[in-house]
Order: C-alpha cells, then sequence, then structure tokens
C-alpha cells in the first residue's frame, strides 16, 4: 500500500474535509435556493413550498453535520469515550435522509471515541451498498473495550461498490482523492482499533464485519 504509506495527515484531513463538504453542499444548495424563492416570488403557494425546502434540507444538514462530528471529528480528547446512544441518535437523524431502514441493535454502552467513530464509519459503507433501499441491521458482540460489529444490508439488487472490497481488505486503491477517502479512513481507524474489516454479498444481503484481529 505504498500510496497510503505516503498519505500523510495533512493530506487525510484535506480529503476528509473535502468528503463533509461534498455531503453538504446540497442540503445547504437546497436552503439557499428555498430563500431566493422567498424573496422573489410573493406566491402563497410557493413560499409554503420554499419554507417546507428549506425545513427539509434545514434538518438534513444538521443531521450531517452532527453525524460528521462523531464519525470524523476529535469528539473528546484523545482516550475519550462516547455514549453509544448518542451514536444511535445522530445515526438515526442521517438515516431518515437516506433510502434504507436503519435497525440499531447495539445497547447503551461507554465505548472508546475511536470504535464509536468506526461503527458509524461502517453504517456510511453499508448505507453505500443498498442504493435502492432496505435495511441496514447493526449488532455488536463482545465487551464494548473490545467489540466485534456485525452490518447487514438488505434491499433490492444490493451491491458492493467498486474497489470498496479491497480498499477494505487492506490493498492498494486506484486512486486516493475525495471519493475513496472514506473507506480508507474506515480501514485507518480498524487498524488503530486492532479489528479485521471484512465484507462480503451473498444473494440479497451485503455483510460487513469488523472482527477482533
Amino acid at each position: 500500500m505504498s500510496e497510503l504509506k505516503d498519505l500523510s495527515s495533512l493530506d487525510l484531513s484535506a480529503l476528509v474535509s473535502s468528503r463533509i463538504c461534498h455531503d453538504i453542499i446540497s442540503p445547504v444548495g437546497a436552503i439557499i435556493n428555498g430563500l431566493e424563492v422567498l424573496d422573489e416570488d410573493s406566491n402563497g403557494e410557493m413560499r409554503e413550498f420554499a419554507m417546507d425546502l428549506i425545513r427539509k434540507s434545514a434538518r438534513q444538514a444538521s443531521a450531517k453535520l452532527q453525524f460528521a462530528r462523531l464519525a470524523f471529528g476529535a469528539a473528546g480528547s484523545a482516550g475519550a469515550e462516547i455514549d453509544l446512544g448518542d451514536a444511535q441518535s445522530v445515526a438515526t437523524a442521517l438515516m431518515e435522509n437516506e433510502k434504507p431502514n436503519l435497525n440499531w441493535q447495539v445497547d447503551r454502552h461507554l465505548m472508546p471515541k475511536n470504535l464509536v467513530k468506526l461503527l458509524l464509519n461502517l453504517l456510511l459503507i453499508a448505507n453505500q451498498c443498498v442504493p435502492r433501499g432496505g435495511e441496514i441491521t447493526i449488532r455488536m458482540t463482545g465487551e464494548p473495550g473490545k467489540p466485534n460489529f456485525e452490518l447487514e444490508a438488505k434491499g433490492v439488487n444490493p451491491r458492493i461498490p467498486l474497489g470498496m472490497q479491497a480498499t477494505l481488505s487492506g490493498e492498494e486503491p486506484e486512486r486516493v482523492d475525495a471519493h475513496s477517502v472514506q473507506p480508507i479512513y474506515t480501514l485507518l481507524l480498524a487498524r488503530e482499533c486492532g479489528l479485521r474489516l471484512e465484507l462480503v454479498k451473498d444473494e440479497d444481503v451485503v455483510r460487513l464485519t469488523a472482527r477482533q484481529a
């Protein structure tokens, strides 16, 4: 993985920032469009449509930012623990705007920060595997300080995005950019936590696991 070895912390942070900005641009742009309609159109029906768009987009932007704060941000000092209840809350809010339903079957515990970040990043990957919708189930076995994570993404014609399986197994991606950085970041988190990732497809189910190495 020569290219990843050459990936500096500055490059990684820049690419992750680009990924977050990409996710936020759409709802923020929709808010701006709604405000422009309010400024230019006096029609009552159009103004109500604009207000609905602004409300929906503002909730979506807030959900994405709160999720990103836990999934990518510092979220406390080094070695800090995060309440899995908070992780469930931001995950639920994020998935309300996505096609799959979320079935969160993880009990509430305090868990080391990087493990929580890993779990939320695994959810992002599972979401990409069911682009037409379905259900994502998240389970955890083991102790909160040394867990195994299991995610199942069921849906119509589920798929593993091109290159995702190889990247999570540790192979060099074709290119390192804002599109591919999220699975790379997930792999780096798993390594930091001492977990091994596996992504497999079985008929209508994609299974993503993070197990103790």
